[in-house]
């Protein structure tokens, strides 16, 4: 399948097996390569792995959501 870097990725199934954890993703952004309490213990599982760069992210406890506003000042 191709992907294109404005398509959303759906994290949904991560966020429910790593719900309050750090994850250490790889370069397509699906595959788990760490994960941890904090950042630092994913980044260590994603060297172990040889992932010299991963995408580092805090999991949601929950997902809630979330509609944006403004106001307007004259």
């Amino acid at each position: 399948m191709l992907y294109y870097a404005h398509m959303a990725i759906d994290w949904t199934k991560i966020q429910k097996k790593y719900a309050g954890h750090w994850v250490a993703l790889a370069k397509d952004e699906r595959t788990v390569v760490g994960s941890g309490r904090t950042a630092r213990e994913a980044l260590e599982q994603a060297k172990k792995k040889k992932v010299a760069i991963p995408l580092l992210t805090r999991m949601p406890e929950r997902i809630v959501s979330y509609v944006g506003s403004y106001e307007i000042l004259l």
